[in-house]
C-alpha cells in the first residue's frame, strides 16, 4: 500500500490544515515511509507467540480501585481562589437574560 497526493490532500482537508506544495511533497514521502516501516511488520514471525490481551498476568488481573464519591477534601480550599463566593459555591456573572 502506499499513499499518493490525492490521499495527502484528503487527510489534509480531515484535519483542517492548509499545505503548500512543498508540504505535500515532504508529507507524501514520509507517509510512505512510514507505511513502509509498518509493512515490515508482516516479516516478523509471530507464530510462536501468544497474543496479549493484557498486560496484567491471569493470576495477577486488573487492579481496581473502588469506585467512592468525593469532593477531594478540600473545597474550602478551592472556594477560596474564587473571587466570589458565597454558600459553597461560586459567584460568576449572570450570562443569560
Amino acid at each position: 500500500m502506499s499513499v499518493d497526493i490525492d490521499n495527502v490532500k484528503k487527510i489534509a482537508k480531515l484535519s483542517k490544515i492548509s499545505l503548500s506544495e512543498n508540504e505535500i511533497e515532504k508529507f507524501l514521502t514520509d507517509l510512505n515511509q512510514i507505511i513502509g516501516w509498518v509493512d515490515q511488520l508482516t516479516e516478523v514471525d509471530t507464530e510462536k507467540v501468544a497474543p496479549t490481551f493484557s498486560s496484567f498476568g491471569a493470576e495477577e488481573g486488573i487492579k481496581k480501585r473502588s469506585d467512592v464519591i468525593s469532593d477531594g477534601g478540600y473545597r474550602e480550599d478551592v472556594i477560596s481562589n474564587a473571587p466570589k463566593s458565597e454558600e459553597g459555591f461560586f459567584l460568576v456573572p449572570k450570562v443569560i437574560d
